[in-house]
């Protein structure tokens, strides 16, 4: 996790005991937003049905979004001093978003999109006190666009689960 193998001296004005939680819950952030951006891959790929096309689209859309999300994410805990997580088993101690077995019908798809989008916010949204504390403005902005970007997306697929 975050805590081991830290830069000691990184002078950012962020004491290292501040700097090492907000990394953390960096950690977080970055093992949901991989995990979701697999998932949404994953339906990408085994999507089917008569949205087909719309939906293959938008999955796309979404997981190459996704894509450059986590290195932003990483390279902003790797400027706190600490390194990134990345390996599937640390990802899937921090991830807040669960596997999904097999391959669901579409609309469980969206549904499930819809879940794991509102849970990489609530992530987000859980780091802020922390930062808001320390005046860690590159991280607010960082959170604060990724807040943004998924519950706009949420909405778009919610949107689609309506009748």
């Amino acid at each position: 996790m975050a805590s081991q193998g830290t830069i000691n001296n990184v002078n950012i004005g962020i004491d290292e005991a501040n700097r090492a939680k907000i990394a953390d819950g960096l950690s977080r952030l970055l093992a949901d937003t991989y995990t979701l951006y697999l998932k949404t891959h994953n339906f990408h790929w085994n999507v089917t049905g008569p949205m087909f096309q719309t939906l293959h689209l938008m999955f796309e859309t979404q997981y190459t979004e996704l894509a450059l999300a986590v290195d932003l994410v990483a390279e902003r805990i790797r400027a706190l001093g600490y390194p990134a997580p990345g390996t599937y088993s640390e990802y899937a101690k921090l991830s807040s978003i669960p596997e999904t077995p097999g391959v669901p019908k579409a609309k469980e798809m969206i549904r499930l999109l819809v879940e794991g989008q509102e849970s990489v916010v609530r992530t987000a949204r859980s780091i802020f006190p922390v930062v808001d504390e320390v005046n860690d403005e590159p991280t607010a902005d960082l959170l604060t666009q990724r807040m943004q970007v998924h519950e706009k997306t949420a909405w778009m697929l919610r949107s689609l689960l309506e009748e």
